[in-house]
């Protein structure tokens, strides 16, 4: 038996990347899991299959979640399809770096509509079903340590996600329902490569100090949100765990 066995997850922002990675890893340790996407069916699709073919069980649901009706129809999906909803994966997340003479107003609501507002809209979801043993794991990022220039907005959301975390891991305390955030370095995905982070200066860099001395990859991330929801972590809630290879 798996970590999860029995246990139903919602993976937001999984159709590639570090939600795949995340989706794929819970359903490895037997959780049923929901893959959400907000526009890539193809890639989520895929991820279905790759997990129902490995003798998981998964679907694949659209919505955006910065929309409360499809943040909320993303989660009663998932209670339909599987009958119980037990961890909540925020992964959804867009960056776009500028400087601060190139901020617009759409650059900014963008960014906090997905990365601030799609998380609470989605734990707001969620938290109706989670009972004890609940565990929501938020997707954060070592630039809240980093502060990269360029990054004013991005590096906002994840601050703010952060701060929220701690919120919420009192808040949902006494329901016995865990909060944590994963803050990942630079990590190897489709969109870190599409963003020209791969093989730049910056992932030189970044790479030159890091203690581990290389870049991350999504399953790097994914075991670390199989650890946060299973029991295993049964005593931590609102921490914030750099996965990042000691770069902070």
């Amino acid at each position: 038996m798996g970590k999860l066995t029995g246990k139903v997850a919602v993976v937001t922002g999984a159709s590639k990347g570090i939600g795949a990675a995340i989706a794929k890893a819970l359903a490895a340790e037997g959780a049923q899991v929901a893959v959400n996407y907000a526009s890539s069916k193809a890639g989520a699709e895929a991820v279905v299959e790759a997990i129902t073919a490995a003798g998981g069980r998964a679907i694949a649901v659209q919505g955006d979640v910065s929309k409360a009706d499809q943040a909320h129809g993303l989660v009663e999906a998932a209670v339909q399809a599987f009958g119980r909803l037990d961890v909540l994966v925020n992964n959804s997340g867009v960056y776009e770096f500028a400087p601060i003479e190139q901020i617009t107003e759409e650059h900014y609501r963008r960014m906090f509509d997905v990365n601030v507002l799609g998380v609470l809209l989605a734990t707001q979801a969620a938290v109706k079903h989670l009972g004890e043993g609940g565990s929501i794991v938020n997707i954060s990022s070592a630039v809240t340590s980093l502060a990269p220039p360029t990054s004013a907005v991005y590096t906002g959301t994840k601050g703010a996600l952060d701060a929220i975390t701690g919120v919420l891991a009192h808040e949902l305390g006494a329901r016995k329902i865990r909060v944590n955030a994963i803050l990942p370095g630079i990590v190897e995905t489709e969109g870190s490569h599409a963003a020209g982070f791969i093989g730049s200066d910056m992932e030189r860099g970044a790479v030159a100090q890091t203690p581990l001395g290389r870049v991350g990859q999504p399953d790097d991330i994914a075991d670390v949100a199989v650890f946060l929801a299973s029991d295993d972590a049964r005593w931590l809630t609102g921490e914030r765990l750099f996965a990042s290879g000691g770069l902070r």
